[in-house]
């Protein structure tokens, strides 16, 4: 029963930490929205990356402790932090800035919730 009762735990915690990261990342996305380059990287802009750079270290210091809890679950890895970061880096010279990237990351995870 022990065992039981901390899964339960840990799994209501992970959702808790879930819901932390997903207000974290859409705050960071309204922010990009609104005309502030440097999320998605794709840029070589040093200003832009250093200013990110905390953003980003939070989001993925929180989503190695939700997948470290999803594995003790046998849940698969934090999907939502996977895409976002295979959304990041340099993109082709055709392809829509970042603030329309945002706006559409924003679109898609309201359809979600």
């Amino acid at each position: 029963m022990a065992k039981a009762d901390r899964l339960e735990r840990l799994d209501s915690r992970r959702e808790e930490l879930e819901g932390e990261y997903r207000g974290a990342l859409i705050a960071a996305l309204r922010v990009t929205a609104g005309g502030r380059w440097g999320l998605f990287g794709h840029q070589k802009d040093k200003a832009a990356i250093a200013r990110t750079a905390p953003t980003i270290a939070a989001l993925t210091e929180l989503a190695d402790e939700i997948d470290a809890m999803r594995d003790t679950l046998g849940l698969e890895p934090f999907r939502l932090h996977r895409d976002f970061m295979a959304a990041r880096g340099p993109a082709a010279a055709d392809a829509v800035g970042e603030p329309k990237q945002a706006l559409a990351w924003l679109d898609r995870m309201s359809a979600a919730a």
